[in-house]
């Protein structure tokens, strides 16, 4: 302790490191434990027959872990299999849900362009539109003002001619 503080004068831990939590094995077997079993194995089965009796466990020993194996990653499978189906129907939802809010939008749209239809057609049958007035006549030319090419002595032309440029 240091003195007066009341705290360790020295941690074996960081202040940032992380507590892990014992790590538990399946069959906690220690290595005189399993040094027992092979000697009782020994006496009982004998010497000849060890070996093979050995050899057997190993092979069944094998199959079992690659048949836990193929069952964890038949769950790992499943388990992203689901979840892949949660997103599915995740997405599903949201373009459904962007579907309906199109669809809407474009019915009113479509109810708003009638509403517009609908009035200027109930314009046109109220106020019938009058043809087009005749375009009026140029007004004739005052006789007593000299017009331009009078003052230019330029020929008026005839009536019925039109003006045409050499």
């Amino acid at each position: 302790m240091r003195p007066g503080r009341g705290l360790p004068a020295f941690s074996s831990r960081s202040p940032l490191s992380v507590p892990r939590a014992p790590q538990t094995h399946m069959f906690d077997i220690g290595f005189s434990e399993i040094f027992v079993i092979l000697v009782v194995a020994l006496i009982v089965i004998g010497p000849e027959r060890l070996p093979k009796v050995a050899r057997t466990l190993g092979h069944l020993f094998g199959r079992m872990q690659r048949y836990v194996n193929d069952v964890k990653s038949d769950i790992a499978r499943e388990m992203e299999l689901e979840d892949l189906r949660k997103l599915r129907g995740t997405i599903e939802d949201a373009g459904r849900t962007i579907e309906e809010s199109v669809r809407r939008e474009m019915d009113d749209a479509k109810n708003e362009f009638g509403k517009i239809k609908n009035d200027a057609e109930a314009a046109l049958d109220d106020h019938t539109i009058a043809p087009p007035a005749e375009p009026e006549q140029a007004p004739a030319m005052i006789a007593d003002e000299p017009s331009p090419q009078l003052e230019l002595e330029l020929q008026r032309p005839a009536a019925g001619e039109s003006h045409k440029r050499a």
